[in-house]
């Protein structure tokens, strides 16, 4: 059944839900015809936040010289900060704005800053660059998210979200080849015609600008519903409102036992599964004794995972009990990561990385489907925001702590244990980074447990 909200909407007839009653190969692959102009801007837009992230990255250990490294923390800290503090708003904004116009200026907005950027010469400026892109894009996710639902018949919703999660990180290979290959341009230009103040990135920048007016041109063409309250706020900024529409977004979040149980399963998740990030290098060279080879191993293996966790769901989501499935994905997340960290070997820890990318990929797309399904149209740009919010914070204190973490666990290990016990015969090595692997799957059972509490109070 379609969302009520489409319904009203009428003018989305005929590339809508409408147009999906002819039966067309875009409507059996992506569900309607606009849900899959809106996929292409997505496709789009992904490609550019990839190449803009690397672009500014590598501006940033440019002009920070022999303090690169801290210029690129500054910067990259800069893209979790806003999200932090004021995803919640955004989430109000995503709901009293028109979402169609929203996500056109948010990609005109995005295209406007990396103009700008060639002519940054300093760290600050970077930094400033970086919030308005953050703001930016986490309006437009929020309001694409709250949008999808008006595309697509809700059985559909979990391939649209496994679609969407391919467009969403597919896209990184391809910008990462697309940046080299235009810098290498760049630099073999300025060489050969003596163009000396042509940065190295301006022509990555300079395509990554197109992707973005690309991609508003492809939502521009979108019908959906009017927000009911654009008219009121165009009259002015009424700040008590806004509190209040951020205050309902709370209480609706404390009241709907589903909406709860995937908030807090996809955000303790990432905050275990994260720890992977700093920590697999140190697992490879010191566990397994594979070097970076190894890692890149284990990171193909969780991509392979991923991919077909998406793809089973796709397959057979409409035979399966969501919530139970996102319980069990959960938690089998948590299991593979521990199972992981448990071994010694490069090939069977590959194994259970598969396995964790699996449950992952299947949770993140039955988790974002539910989250559709149970809010309605008024509230979800909020809850959308609600979760990236509590997913950025999981994520950066998972990339900060863990590290820390796993020298407090290696030297408690140390001194208690000399790092390894016996069981069973067998000499089990306790390294810190271990420990701390452990404790991320622990993490992640921990969110499972109190996502399945959720789900129960939900019930009754």
């Amino acid at each position: 059944m379609a969302d009520p909200a489409f319904a009203s909407a009428g003018a989305d007839g005929a590339n809508g839900l409408g147009a999906g009653q002819a039966g067309g190969p875009l409507t059996r692959i992506f569900g309607s015809p606009s849900y899959f102009r809106l996929w292409v801007a997505q496709v789009v837009s992904s490609l550019g936040d990839w190449i803009g992230l690397i672009a500014v990255t590598a501006i940033a250990a440019r002009i920070g010289g022999g303090n690169g490294a801290t210029a690129v923390g500054l910067v990259l800290s800069a893209r979790v900060v806003p999200g932090l503090f004021l995803g919640s708003f955004i989430g109000v904004l995503a709901d009293r704005l028109d979402r169609r116009r929203t996500m056109v200026c948010c990609d005109i907005g995005r295209g406007l800053v990396l103009l700008t950027l060639p002519f940054v010469k300093d760290v600050p400026g970077l930094i400033l660059a970086s919030l308005s892109l953050e703001l930016f894009t986490l309006l437009w996710s929020s309001a694409k998210e709250a949008s999808v639902p008006n595309l697509v018949e809700r059985a559909f919703l979990p391939n649209a979200n496994s679609l969407s999660l391919a467009a969403a990180y597919g896209t990184f290979p391809i910008s990462s080849a697309v940046f080299a290959g235009l810098v290498r341009l760049a630099t073999s230009f300025s060489a050969t015609f003596g163009v000396h103040h042509l940065a190295p990135e301006s022509l990555a920048l300079w395509f990554d600008v197109g992707t973005f007016f690309l991609s508003a041109a492809f939502v521009s063409t979108l019908a959906l519903p009017r927000r009911p309250a654009v008219t009121e706020a165009t009259s002015g900024v009424d700040f008590a409102r806004v509190f209040r529409d951020l205050r309902d977004g709370f209480r609706f979040i404390g009241s709907n036992g589903v909406v709860r149980a995937v908030i807090i399963g996809l955000a303790c998740g990432l905050a275990g599964g994260a720890t992977v990030v700093p920590l697999g290098p140190v697992f490879s060279n010191v566990v397994l004794h594979s070097g970076s080879s190894g890692f890149g191993v284990l990171l193909t293996a969780f991509g392979v995972g991923v991919a077909l966790g998406i793809l089973a769901v796709s397959l057979v989501q409409k035979r399966l009990p969501h919530a139970h499935v996102f319980l069990l994905s959960v938690f089998g997340a948590a299991g593979c990561l521990i199972a992981a960290a448990s071994m010694w070997r490069l090939w069977t820890t590959s194994l259970c990385i598969v396995g964790f990318g699996l449950c992952t990929g299947s949770a993140y797309v039955l988790g974002f489907s539910m989250l559709q399904s149970e809010v309605t149209d008024e509230l979800r740009g909020r809850i959308f925001a609600t979760l990236y919010t509590s997913t950025r914070l999981c994520l950066f204190l998972a990339l900060v702590v863990s590290p820390f973490l796993s020298t407090l666990f290696d030297g408690l290990s140390r001194s208690l244990v000399s790092r390894h016990v016996e069981v069973g015969g067998v000499t089990v090595h306790l390294s810190g980074v271990r420990l701390t692997l452990w404790f991320g799957g622990l993490v992640i059972l921990g969110g499972g447990l109190l996502a399945q509490r959720a789900l129960r109070s939900a019930s009754e």
